[in-house]
């Protein structure tokens, strides 16, 4: 695919009109434009679910390439946060992040062209590995959400005349603790997916998963250190921030770092289906 279909444009165009109506709020501090931005937000996501399935479903089988999974991702993150968003309208600025990200995910999903990636009937381990998967990332992504919007508000106390700007924003506290509880139900996802995809592994160099494991399994142990951190020593703040950051950059990178290159650049699209179930964890 190399054109946007309508299902793909329409999405992108409210996604963004999400956020220009989430800035909009943060700027006049008008409620309409918070509760536009959410619906609009919510409007998107559903839009996007519909599209991404036209895209994923074939008649051949499921099409797993680089850029569908990284749709269904920004999908999952979208999603979880408008849910939070409609409990909570102070929850509302972390979609400010996600909605342009999940717009270019779209956007890219249909005008580069790559090869479809098929996966086969897969066995209940398989499915376990790739929900737990996705939904760790998912998690893990938002976390890193909070961290900057951690970043932002220790910014705005640092700096007198952004202090007004704090009363859009939840609570320090809250969000930090929100922070903490996602990383822990992250991390304890990671571990399954970690757990489980040890079934599909026979050699690692044979199956060009050594850098895909082994930032899996460095991310992992990052986030169990941070968790270990803000138990033990009671970390918070710009130290945990750092933390969440760089520990949700590497699993990024394990996630669709390597991915991007066995697919697009080495071009390695003949891989088994389980093979390939292990590259999307």
């Amino acid at each position: 695919m190399d054109k946007l279909t309508f299902f793909q444009l329409i999405p992108i165009v409210i996604y963004l009109g999400a956020t220009a109506d989430l800035v909009l709020a943060q700027v006049f501090d008008r409620r309409q434009f918070r509760n536009s931005g959410v619906f609009l937000s919510a409007l998107g996501a559903v839009l996007h679910g519909l599209a991404l399935f036209q895209s994923i479903d074939t008649p051949a089988g499921l099409d797993a390439n680089f850029f569908n999974v990284l749709s269904l991702a920004a999908l999952l993150i979208m999603g979880t946060l408008v849910l939070t968003a409609l409990a909570w309208s102070r929850a509302a600025e972390a979609c400010v992040i996600a909605a342009p990200g999940a717009a270019l995910c779209l956007a890219l999903q249909a005008l580069v062209p790559v090869d479809a990636l098929i996966l086969g009937d897969l066995s209940e381990t398989a499915r376990l590995h790739i929900v737990s998967s996705l939904l760790a990332y998912s998690l893990l992504s938002i976390a890193a959400i909070n961290a900057i919007m951690l970043a932002a508000q220790d910014y705005a106390l640092r700096h007198p005349r952004l202090i007004h700007r704090l009363e859009f924003l939840p609570p320090l506290a809250v969000i930090e603790t929100i922070m903490f509880r996602l990383i822990l139900a992250g991390w304890l996802l990671l571990t399954l997916s970690l757990a489980s995809g040890m079934a599909f592994v026979d050699n690692l160099f044979a199956q060009h998963l050594v850098h895909k494991t082994g930032l899996s399994v460095l991310s992992w142990v990052l986030f169990g250190l941070l968790l270990l951190g803000r138990w033990r020593l009671g970390w918070r703040g710009r130290r945990a921030v750092r933390w969440t950051l760089i520990a949700m950059t590497v699993l990024a990178l394990s996630y669709f770092g390597s991915k991007l290159v066995l697919e697009l650049v080495l071009d390695r699209s003949w891989q088994t289906a389980a093979e390939v179930s292990s590259l999307i964890r």
